[in-house]
């Protein structure tokens, strides 16, 4: 008996997580033709337009469920093997310190913020970790550590998607006003602009020397997931109810973080190969866009509409401020 009922949980996975592959496919391939633009973006707009013109049947949601949670863990796994310590320490110690606190103060400020306009500590928490980190993914893995509302969590990456993609033309547009160098505007972007992929269109568009730079610092801002991740998890235990064994309390550290600087200490090593290491960038991407397109397919309008506007006024608040705070980060290790 215990065999149809383990079988019958994975078949009710298949219709979301086959519709959220399709969607991968789809923006990967969409993807391939536009190299400014990200399959994570296109993946998480193409979810965010189906979900506003068709209603789905009941029965996706496991897999979509599934999709965006557990694929994305995964995801956020394989980013480990992106990143190499080595990359991180030539920054030198100042630029990694300009990291720490593009992070530190810009989770700090934009928690203040939110508190100022009334707005739940979760949803706070999800937006200065999507806008401070690494976009959508640090708002999904900060969800997985919280559990905040599902509104919430979709609020959250639509204003990573409209907030970051905003930013793509205007850090270099500043850049150039401002008179930057090549190096201190890609330090600028890779410091400031939400996504990893965000921060490669606003790379391009400075040039290659920007574009190498931004990257590298981008990736040490991804690099601090997983210490905050591990904070977030040690918070959360701290405040459960140990009499109460129906409260799930969360790991001491998440596997996926455990997996993430396992990756990277894996790539450190130099032992893998190139070719492996550009096939799990692809499996990467595809699991990511994959959990994206099953994200944007929460994204409702009627959803972003009654949440109201104080999300959106502390997502401006948060770009200007960890912009703010990259600037002047730049500007004294310049």
């Amino acid at each position: 008996m215990p065999q149809p009922h383990r079988w019958a949980g994975v078949t009710a996975l298949v219709p979301g997580v086959a519709l959220c592959a399709v969607g991968a496919v789809v923006a990967l391939t969409v993807g391939s033709f536009f190299a400014t633009v990200s399959p994570l973006l296109i993946a998480i707009v193409a979810g965010a337009v189906l979900a506003n013109l068709v209603t789905l049947p009941a029965n996706f949601q496991p897999g979509l469920t599934f999709s965006s949670k557990r694929l994305l863990r995964v995801g956020i796994a394989l980013l480990g093997l992106q990143l190499m310590f080595s990359d991180i320490l030539n920054l030198g110690w100042g630029v990694i310190g300009v990291v720490v606190a593009i992070v530190v103060l810009g989770i700090a400020g934009t928690m203040y913020a939110g508190k100022l306009l009334g707005l739940s500590w979760t949803q706070r928490l999800l937006i200065a970790c999507g806008f401070s980190i690494c976009g959508a993914a640090a708002v999904a893995a900060a969800d997985g550590v919280v559990d905040a509302k599902e509104e919430e969590l979709l609020t959250a990456v639509a204003l990573v998607v409209i907030f970051g993609t905003l930013m793509i033309p205007t850090i270099p547009l500043l850049a150039r006003s401002f008179g930057m160098s090549d190096i201190s505007a890609g330090m600028w972007a890779g410091g400031s602009i939400h996504e990893v992929a965000q921060v490669v269109a606003a790379g391009s568009a400075l040039g290659a020397t920007a574009l190498g730079v931004a990257t590298i610092v981008k990736l040490a801002r991804v690099l601090m997931l997983a210490p905050v991740m591990a904070f977030l998890s040690i918070r959360q235990r701290s405040l459960s109810d140990n009499s109460n064994p129906n409260v799930k309390r969360p790991p001491l550290v998440p596997f996926f973080t455990l997996a993430f600087i396992g990756f990277m200490g894996l790539r450190s090593t130099g032992l893998l190969p190139e070719g492996l290491l550009a096939d799990a960038k692809m499996v990467q991407t595809a699991l990511l866009a994959a959990a994206m397109f099953g994200l944007g397919l929460g994204v409702r309008i009627s959803v972003i509409r009654g949440v109201g506007v104080r999300p959106f006024v502390l997502a401006a608040i948060s770009t200007v401020w960890v912009a703010t705070i990259a600037y002047v980060g730049v500007v004294l290790v310049s």
